[in-house]
């Protein structure tokens, strides 16, 4: 199926690996320009497989969390790219800032990396989108619907990015510009399996949280994810916006005790 993708550039924050990396690669598979916008160095193994899609793509180094380099950035690949057409705000982390040790400054300094950065890049490309009547995709996550009970500062910042993706429907629906969230669960990325090694008995922890969703008992893939991505970033969902999609086997919606 052609998703109408080709040629089209495509900003994905975090795009470097994980679930970023995903979908990075399923807009280069569907002949999007990927602009990746990332902390760390692009890695030689995802370059390589990058590469072995297309040759038509930029990664740009920047931490996020200084903000003002956002809009510089976003101008000049306009400049020279003559258009945009897509955003996917991606990046960040769930650094388990909870209720009861962490000071509001703390606090605040969690909901700028994790929350911020979606605002400026839609607001530095807002401009952009409306020309090429594009397409935002904010993913977010459980926590925002769920609670974790140890996470306030991501939870609020993961909430909040819900609450633009409706607010970002409405702002730009006379302008033709639609915008979508992933809400991720439990899904298997580098970063999750670090995490997973962090208790004793990791394969059993694993299977513990595996077990709670409904759908296969499995872990949502990043190809899973992306493939959405793909699909809500297109054409082809031109009268899909302001919808929150949940990619996770069941895990919110369906009761998790259901054998």
């Amino acid at each position: 199926m052609d998703l109408q993708l080709k040629g089209k550039v495509v900003f994905v924050t975090g795009g470097g690996k994980g679930i970023g990396g995903g979908i990075t690669l399923a807009l280069a598979r569907e002949g999007a320009i990927p602009i990746v916008l990332s902390r760390s160095a692009i890695l030689p193994e995802f370059k390589e497989e990058l590469e072995a899609l297309t040759q038509d793509y930029e990664f740009i180094q920047i931490d996020l969390n200084e903000t003002d380099k956002i809009q510089p950035i976003v101008d000049d690949v306009a400049k020279r790219r003559g258009a945009i057409y897509g955003i996917v705000n991606n990046a960040g982390a769930n650094d388990n800032k909870d209720l009861e040790t962490t000071s509001w400054r703390d606090f605040e300094k969690s909901l700028h990396e994790n929350l911020t950065h979606y605002y400026e890049l839609v607001h530095a490309a807002v401009q952009h989108l409306k020309a090429s009547q594009g397409s935002i995709l904010n993913i977010s996550s459980k926590t925002a619907l769920t609670g974790q009970g140890k996470t306030s500062a991501y939870a609020a910042a993961k909430g909040a990015i819900l609450g633009l993706t409706r607010e970002w429907a409405a702002a730009l629906a006379k302008d033709h510009v639609r915008s979508n969230a992933i809400v991720v669960s439990e899904c298997w990325t580098p970063l999750y399996a670090n995490w997973i090694k962090t208790f004793e008995d990791p394969e059993a922890r694993k299977k513990v949280i595996a077990d709670k969703i409904p759908f296969e008992q499995r872990f949502t893939s990043v190809e899973e994810i992306a493939d959405m991505a793909v699909f809500l970033l297109s054409p082809l969902s031109s009268h899909t916006t302001a919808q929150w999609v949940f990619v996770d086997g069941g895990y919110v919606h369906l009761d998790r005790a259901l054998s």
